[in-house]
């Protein structure tokens, strides 16, 4: 009918949710409970979840058939469109639980990536997203193949299937060459830019994705950067000053969160972004202060600075949104760590005593924070 038009709803995939005690034991409900956060940021609708507590991880399916068929069972009952699981699957697992349930299978690291592809804004972040998806594909385009392979060998096993197999994996091994190549240009722009800040001291924001590290960055600098209470809502780094009355200057860096589990290729692909972090002459670890969960969130930031860092760095722990917390917690906090922040970026309780903190740092000797700064070695003991 003229005038008329018809609209087009994309309904949210239904996911199920798979993991495995064997990989997250002491930490399986709040590791489910992210991996559905994971999800919901990814764009599905987490429906169910199903865990298997004892046994090993199967080389076959990662979970036992007895899973297997209970999985497929509840995928079929809830019209899901997809199964998410906690781990990384081999191309085999994939291939073989796709078959068996008859429905996508995604593993963490692809579900991170998917996130990553639709949160990158800049050139930058958009070409180390991809780097780290064709890495990531790479070792597994065999199995996307398998349809066009012959059963038994000799001849006619040479055919289509081998002959495309070869091309792709050419093409992406000659994409993630380009790719590289873009952001080693990319990298000595940075480094430029790197070398004017010098000069400056330089404190670079850390910590687990969705602790409040933007909202944290935004009320010390008033830089209006994006935020948004999901996981990876910021992933290109940005640098603002603050500058003190007395015209002390530190320039402070926003970092991209993050993650238990956090896919190799990403680290290495992010790396060019993170050296704003590795050279920073002072890391703030911010930290969910009212998030159960934090001792572990405080072991994976740990983990991955480890990863990056080539030596140690001065770092400060940050308490934030203690306006979740009741009096006696946040003294129970400050008791624990007399040399960390107990703050609220939401409401601004101790970014005074922060902001001056942060001055007082560049102004010291060294340029790496007064002498009772606790390292980042330190640092691993609250873990």
């Amino acid at each position: 009918m003229k005038g008329t038009h018809e609209v087009v709803r994309t309904r949210r995939e239904r996911a199920v949710l798979v993991g495995h005690a064997g990989r997250d034991r002491h930490a399986l409900n709040g590791s489910m409970d992210e991996l559905a956060r994971l999800a919901d940021t990814a764009g599905a609708r987490p429906a169910a979840r199903i865990v298997q507590r004892r046994g090993a991880v199967s080389p076959a399916h990662f979970i036992g058939r007895g899973k297997v068929d209970e999985l497929k069972a509840l995928a079929s009952e809830l019209e899901a469109d997809v199964a998410i699981f906690n781990d990384d699957l081999s191309p085999p697992q994939v291939r073989n639980l796709e078959k068996a349930l008859g429905i996508k299978v995604v593993d963490r690291s692809e579900l991170i990536l998917d996130i990553f592809a639709r949160r990158a804004r800049t050139r930058e972040s958009r070409l180390q997203v991809e780097l780290a998806q064709l890495q990531y594909t790479l070792p597994r385009l065999t199995g996307m193949w398998k349809h066009l392979e012959r059963q038994a060998g000799g001849i006619g096993t040479r055919g289509p299937g081998e002959t495309q197999l070869e091309v792709d994996r050419r093409k992406v091994r000659e994409r993630i060459a380009a790719l590289k190549r873009q952001l080693e240009a990319v990298e000595r722009e940075r480094e430029t830019q790197r070398r004017r800040r010098r000069r400056e001291f330089r404190a670079a924001i850390v910590g687990y994705t969705n602790a409040g590290k933007s909202t944290l960055f935004n009320a010390l600098t008033r830089a209006g950067v994006f935020v948004e209470d999901r996981l990876f809502a910021t992933l290109d780094a940005t640098t603002r000053q603050m500058v003190s009355p007395e015209r002390q200057v530190v320039l402070l860096t926003d970092t991209v969160g993050f993650i238990r589990k956090l896919p190799h290729h990403l680290v290495a692909s992010f790396r060019s972004t993170l050296t704003e972090a590795t050279e920073a002459d002072l890391l703030l670890h911010v930290v969910d202060a009212g998030d159960p969960d934090r001792e572990r969130q405080i072991r994976a930031v740990e983990g991955v600075l480890e990863e990056l860092l080539d030596e140690p760095r001065p770092t400060l722990m940050i308490y934030n949104q203690c306006d979740r917390l009741e009096e006696d917690a946040i003294a129970g906090l400050k008791a624990r760590d007399s040399e960390s922040f107990v703050v609220s970026a939401v409401t601004g309780a101790g970014l005074d005593e922060l902001r001056a903190h942060l001055w007082r740092a560049a102004a010291a000797p060294g340029r790496g924070g007064p002498p009772g700064a606790p390292s980042r070695d330190a640092r691993a003991s609250l873990a």
